[in-house]
């Protein structure tokens, strides 16, 4: 081997390891970024909603509780329940215990700190609540606010615990670079809460309703890559009118309920993420209006 090979090759070497160590050095500045994001702490002044136990607020909330996913993380009984189990992607997630009984989280919560945590993400200690889905629920009324309260805090005591969240490096590092962003980064928290819309095949309810939808499917209903889903999740359908929008599937309202109620397409093919445990209790009146919203949709504008 001439000299000015063994140059050449040396110097490929040290680019290589240069490489390495840069490789290195920005995975462990993105964990660390992440730890400091989780652990930041966030003003979010709140108006605390009075706290109701009356039965129509319970069985309201039952509703909410049992058709708009808490089941999925919370468990039916509020106790906590295993959401995602992946040790091949080194994913795992357990919600907490959320209802009364022994190791549940929000046994000293406070009026606000109920607002706080279902409304902006954001627990008592002004920290982010890691994949609580509260884009979803920032827009609740005052009153669902309150019934899904009072539903939870009516359950029967159950045993649990906190959450339990277990991410890959990958993901964490691209949530400390802000490429995956946790709920409360994603809430514009400024905004005041929704007024109260008749519960009525109506566009105005339907786009009350399509707020369930919001974490997956986006701000504009356009889809896409669901942020902090493992990586073999398939993107979130286009709900929007435009092209690749999945409603001319769904022709009338009856078609999208069949969808719900079996968690199945037309064509008989399932759907594999979307949480129709919970979904397919959803009433006949919320999905005419969700339908009615969907289908007159404007095109979101391109960015």
């Amino acid at each position: 081997m001439s000299l000015s090979t063994k140059k050449w090759l040396r110097r490929i070497i040290m680019v290589l390891l240069l490489l390495v160590a840069l490789a290195i050095a920005a995975v462990w500045l993105g964990l660390q970024l992440a730890q400091r994001r989780m652990e930041r702490k966030l003003d979010v002044p709140v108006q605390a909603v009075a706290l109701r136990d009356d039965a129509a607020a319970v069985a309201r909330g039952q509703y909410l509780f049992s058709s708009r996913g808490c089941v999925d993380c919370h468990g039916a009984n509020g106790g906590g329940r295993v959401f995602i189990d992946d040790p091949k992607n080194g994913i795992r997630v357990i919600g907490p215990h959320i209802g009364p009984g022994p190791g549940s989280v929000t046994a000293a919560y406070q009026p606000g700190d109920w607002v706080r945590s279902i409304r902006h993400g954001v627990n008592p200690a002004g920290r982010p609540l890691m994949i609580m889905p509260s884009e979803d629920y920032n827009r609740y009324t005052d009153d669902d606010l309150a019934s899904l309260v009072a539903y939870i805090r009516s359950m029967p005591p159950a045993e649990g615990g906190a959450a339990v969240l277990e991410l890959p490096v990958p993901v964490r590092v691209l949530y400390g670079y802000g490429m995956i962003r946790d709920a409360a980064a994603k809430i514009d928290h400024t905004l005041p809460p929704t007024q109260p819309v008749a519960q009525a095949v109506t566009r105005e309810h339907g786009a009350y309703v399509a707020n369930m939808c919001l974490g997956c499917h986006g701000a504009t209903l356009a889809g896409g890559k669901i942020e902090g889903g493992p990586p073999d999740w398939p993107p979130a359908a286009r709900l929007a009118i435009g092209e690749g929008s999945v409603m001319p599937r769904y022709p009338d309202a009856a078609s999208l309920i069949q969808l719900f109620r079996t968690g199945k397409r037309a064509d008989g093919t399932a759907v594999k993420v979307m949480p129709f445990d919970s979904l397919g209790k959803i009433s006949d009146t919320d999905m005419q209006a969700l339908h009615l919203f969907l289908t007159t949709l404007p095109t979101p504008a391109k960015s």
